[in-house]
């Protein structure tokens, strides 16, 4: 049995073969709309915020 899952852009569904090159995505484009909206801040993962050097001496 194929597994299926759903493209993250758009929602089609899409089997999960070595021969879907784009998987999990359906299409290339879609794969391209994805990595827009990485590069453009749309996403983030979440973190600890950084800490500064400044805050470091202090103790």
């Amino acid at each position: 049995m194929v597994t299926k899952v759903d493209c993250p852009t758009c929602g089609k569904k899409v089997e999960w073969t070595e021969a879907n090159k784009y998987r999990p995505f359906c299409s290339e484009r879609c794969k391209q709309i994805d990595l827009g909206a990485w590069a453009e801040e749309k996403y983030v993962i979440p973190g600890a915020l950084p800490v500064d050097d400044e805050d470091l001496e202090g103790q």
